[in-house]
């Protein structure tokens, strides 16, 4: 696997490039067809995605045999619905690229496995693509470079804070201790009877809650560290349900929660951004379409001087797209990964 911070600022070589990405790390099997060119914003030309949603939501979770197994059902009719819709041929493509962690083992195998032959047989470049990556990156898509950046990643799996140079160039600021603000999510949606996926059905009934009905501890929010966790949280929304007997105004108990999260998450991003001196934030993550959580953001963002950089929605979720972004600009400066690299399920961006 590439090193990370090895890729040079600006490639020599401007040329056009096809990439063609595949994301399969979860339950969402997607493929993404771009165009790009260094010093040049790059061009989505297909982005498909399979939602296995619907498949898992009965089971209250994820279940990794049905994704995978889902993954090779729908690969194949994705890539030839790609190729279709961006007017290009396999023959056309210059490097192929796939997630490679972190994620379910059994779904990675899945697109990586598919990216590296189709680069065999087309005799092109394979990458392989930290999953984490493509998110960080999302918020940049549409500009012609990654500019310098706190990026705040915030998913049902991750909650991260990164300091950003520039492409490639990352270090890590502080990340959670245990529960990902998405996973915390789930779970309180879970115990106030809500349905799979949590994050949206919280968003949904907090917005006629009162957010300061009840007193949720923000955890570690005025630490010196940039660091997260959420566990606590969760275990207090538990005992309040436990001293009441049961949901009395659900719409009370997802706002107070969810505004919890909310000042932990700005609280911490803006203490980044003040102690690394960078003037723009990058937010990205399936909870980053989280519209109090954007406004709240912004609203920060906007008294401290600060640029709010977020990704569009369709980039928010799991998607291709971004892997093909993060490919595009290793590509561009001449990478590639071996066909013997293994996935990395548990793989950390730094």
């Amino acid at each position: 696997m590439f090193e990370m911070g090895s890729i040079l600022p600006h490639a020599k070589d401007r040329r056009m490039r096809l990439i063609l990405a595949i994301e399969s790390s979860c339950d969402e099997t997607a493929v993404a067809i771009m165009r790009g060119a260094s010093g040049r914003a790059a061009e989505v030309l297909a982005s498909e995605v399979y939602s296995q949603i619907e498949l898992h939501r009965e089971h209250g979770g994820v279940v990794p045999e049905l994704a995978s197994r889902n993954h090779s059902l729908r690969l194949r009719g994705l890539v030839e619905k790609a190729l279709l819709d961006a007017g290009t041929a396999m023959g056309e493509i210059d490097a192929f690229a796939a997630t490679t962690g972190p994620g379910l083992a059994s779904s990675l195998l899945i697109g990586s496995t598919a990216a590296k032959g189709m680069a065999c047989a087309m005799n092109r470049p394979f990458l392989g693509i930290n999953h984490l990556e493509g998110h960080l990156l999302s918020p940049f898509l549409g500009r012609s470079s990654v500019p310098p950046h706190v990026a705040l990643i915030v998913s049902g799996g991750h909650t991260l804070l990164m300091d950003v140079e520039g492409p490639g160039c990352y270090r890590r600021l502080g990340g959670t201790r245990d529960d990902a603000a998405g996973e915390a999510f789930d779970k309180v949606a879970k115990m106030l009877g809500l349905t799979y996926p949590g994050g949206p059905e919280i968003e949904l009934a907090a917005r006629t809650g009162n957010p300061h009905a009840y007193d949720f501890p923000r955890s570690m929010l005025h630490d010196a560290h940039l660091d997260f966790s959420f566990s606590g949280l969760k275990t207090a929304v538990l005992y309040t349900l436990q001293r009441m007997g049961g949901v009395e105004s659900v719409h009370d108990l997802a706002a107070s929660f969810q505004q919890a999260v909310i000042d932990i998450l700005v609280g911490k991003t803006l203490r980044a951004a003040r102690q690394t001196g960078r003037r723009i934030i990058g937010l990205s993550g399936g909870v980053s379409l989280n519209r109090a959580l954007r406004g709240a953001l912004q609203a920060a963002c906007g008294k401290s001087g600060l640029e709010l950089a977020t990704a569009s929605a369709d980039l928010c979720t799991d998607n291709a797209a971004m892997i093909a972004f993060a490919a595009l600009l290793r590509h561009l400066t001449g990478e590639s990964s071996p066909l013997g690299e293994d996935i990395h399920p548990n793989s950390p961006l730094v």
